[in-house]
């Protein structure tokens, strides 16, 4: 059976040697193309349809410019973002913009591997340490994400989940901690995004901060569960 179809796009090819071997190395990846500039990304895109593309920022013609030509001509496109660039700015526009996922480069093989499988599966991901950030640049502004939906409107279970998303718990462990199935965890994430009107894991964080809700902190065993994904 044939695994994941992924592409590699960076300007550095000793780091794409490195994701090929890493993923050749977990069974159920396919490395499909591979590439180094912008107008790689787009033709790979076009001629290969990859379940998922691993998109650089810092190459030519810039990985953030790519995104929009991309899902122009592919729609469905899924692109991970990974990159070593932690600006909240270069996060914000990424998934702005339609992508899927936005990675740090210090990510483990395995944890790499976990990202590309829910994002080919329609789940959103910003590396929790990011996302954290995110919430924190995001406190001076005015205007909401979400701003169509209301955290009133969750149901008790609903808003436990999204108190651990912000705690910047993966679906696996918030199910641990829930004694969930993370089946119904993925569930419960799929209404949450559609009563606050999100997209991804970041903004429905910051849709309970804006809602006047405190941002559980980020604990030990937070940052263990962000470890355990790399």
């Amino acid at each position: 059976m044939t695994g994941l179809r992924v592409a590699v796009i960076d300007d550095h090819p000793l780091f794409r040697e490195g994701v090929k071997r890493s993923l050749g190395e977990i069974s159920g990846f396919e490395i499909v193309a591979e590439g180094s500039t912008k107008e790689d990304a787009i033709r790979i895109a076009q001629e290969y349809c990859p379940d998922v593309i691993l998109l650089d920022i810092s190459m030519p013609g810039g990985g953030l410019d790519a995104i929009s030509p991309i899902l122009a001509r592919v729609p469905d496109q899924k692109i991970v973002m990974l990159t070593v660039s932690e600006m909240s700015d270069d996060v914000t526009i990424a998934m702005n913009s339609g992508a899927k996922g936005y990675v740090l480069k210090g990510v483990g093989s395995r944890g790499l591997a976990d990202i590309i499988r829910a994002v080919a599966s329609g789940e959103g991901y910003v590396s929790p340490a990011l996302s954290a950030r995110l919430l924190s640049d995001a406190s001076s502004r005015s205007a909401p994400p979400g701003k169509n939906g209301s955290i009133a409107g969750l149901t008790a279970r609903e808003h436990e989940v999204l108190n651990l998303v912000a705690a910047g718990l993966s679906n696996k462990r918030i199910a641990l901690k829930l004694n969930l199935h993370e089946k119904t965890v993925k569930h419960h994430m799929g209404r949450i995004f559609q009563k606050l009107d999100v997209t991804n894991r970041t903004t429905a964080a910051m849709a309970l901060r804006d809602g006047g809700h405190e941002i559980p902190r980020r604990n030990g065993s937070a940052l263990a569960d962000e470890r355990s994904q790399s």
